[in-house]
């Protein structure tokens, strides 16, 4: 199973937009409510799509600069990223179905239940 890795401002760059598959990027922070309720969604969406997305967290606390690239203005903040373009972007933990419907675009994949 692939759990989600961390992601820097020197990471980034290869890690998400030169990716060969689809990247999930998770913008949390450690203080934050909702993040650490989605942080086991995208553990577990993590390993059933794993070879097929990426997962990778960026702490906003220690990457500023990351998030404000992406305007990050509220977290969680989750982005599908694909051939190097943000596909999508969700605001806030709006349930494991927003999730997985985010890979199942990514990939074409068939929608995960939960």
């Amino acid at each position: 199973m692939s759990a989600p890795t961390p992601v820097t401002a020197k990471t980034f760059q290869k890690d998400v937009l030169e990716s060969d598959i689809p990247v999930v990027v998770d913008f949390w922070a450690p203080w934050c409510a909702p993040c650490r309720m989605i942080g086991p969604v995208l553990d577990n969406l993590a390993g059933q799509y794993d070879g097929k997305v990426k997962v990778v967290k960026c702490n906003v606390d220690d990457e500023p600069e990351l998030a404000g690239m992406f305007r990050v203005t509220g977290i969680p903040t989750v982005l599908g990223v694909k051939g190097g373009r943000v596909e999508q972007t969700q605001v806030g933990f709006r349930g494991p179905q927003a999730l997985s419907q985010m890979f199942e675009d990514l990939t074409g994949a068939v929608r995960v239940t939960f």
